[in-house]
């Protein structure tokens, strides 16, 4: 049996199925705990045993650590898509010397932002391993019909939604009058 002489100990099912979901659940555990100084003020070598043994549970259950790896991977994805995003409209609109857009009017920026999902789009597409259609598919066979469909939805949803809650509290914080 050969084995694949270029993965990395971070690769091997043991560190990516136990130990990485054991040091996340430990570490989220034990800094809930301690924030919220439920099992007493001064109680870190409680909190961090308690912390310990739902680290253990967790990762001794299979379904768990499957949906914790599949969460971690997806936030992992839209995160890189929203700074993606965000770099690329800095540069547009940034308060730095290469800005484009800041100034200008309103309805370019929306225009602009506009081409620029647009763009991330078929970036993500073409990341992801998409071919655009041809004449034996449609589109909709090509975007939603294929086995890495959901995922990538899924996906594209999130950063949406990130994207909407960004925008939120960047027009709220502009609205408030509150100065520099």
């Amino acid at each position: 049996m050969a084995t694949d002489s270029t993965q990395i100990f971070l690769q091997y099912p043991i560190f990516t199925r136990f130990i990485l979901p054991f040091i996340l659940v430990f570490a989220l555990t034990f800094g809930i705990l301690e924030k919220t100084k439920v099992l007493g003020e001064s109680a870190k070598k409680l909190n961090a045993i308690v912390s310990f043994v739902i680290g253990l549970i967790f990762i001794t259950i299979l379904s768990p650590t499957v949906v914790l790896s599949n969460l971690v991977l997806f936030l992992s994805i839209a995160l890189v898509i929203v700074f993606v995003i965000m770099v690329i409209w800095g540069f547009f609109s940034g308060e730095g010397k290469m800005e484009i857009l800041n100034g200008g009017k309103p309805g370019l920026k929306i225009a602009m932002f506009v081409i620029l999902l647009i763009a991330v789009l078929f970036g993500v597409l073409w990341a992801f391993g998409v071919s655009l259609p041809t004449a034996g598919n449609n589109l909709v066979t090509a975007l939603f019909n294929q086995p890495w469909s959901s995922n990538f939805w899924t996906n594209v949803i999130f950063g949406v939604l990130v994207a909407a809650a960004l925008a939120l509290v960047l027009i709220n914080k502009g609205g408030k009058g509150g100065g520099k």
